[in-house]
């Protein structure tokens, strides 16, 4: 294995939880997939980053903490997750739970995210 995917998945989450928007680019390879309710289903670092941008100028204050991280075969694993956050715009609280399955290339990078919401936001 070229690295651990769980591992890897730990430090990009850890990237999105700091907001570190150099850092969230630097993981997406540039023809990643990105699919979500969050930022709906995307492709290339562009579109990603963007929606990225976007979903947390509504949500800045988002707290996400994962209940599993595992890795799944040399290039992918899945995180288990809960997300709480306020709206910015209406001050609604916003409440996720659900998985993401994270594709890796053989560099690391995020070639596509499937993210699946247990209920719907």
């Amino acid at each position: 294995m070229i690295f651990d995917p769980a591992e890897r998945i730990d430090l990009f989450h850890d990237a999105i939880n700091r907001l570190d928007y150099v850092a969230i680019e630097n993981f997406f390879a540039e023809d990643a997939t990105y699919v979500s309710n969050g930022v709906g289903s995307l492709a290339g670092r562009a579109a990603i980053m963007e929606a990225f941008r976007g979903y947390f100028d509504t949500y800045p204050d988002q707290t996400a903490s994962n209940s599993l991280v595992e890795t799944l075969t040399p290039l992918s694993g899945r995180a288990v997750w809960s997300v709480r956050a306020t709206n910015s715009k209406t001050g609604k609280p916003l409440i996720r739970e659900g998985e993401e399955t994270i594709t890796f290339n053989e560099d690391g990078r995020v070639v596509r995210v499937d993210v699946t919401d247990y209920q719907y936001f």
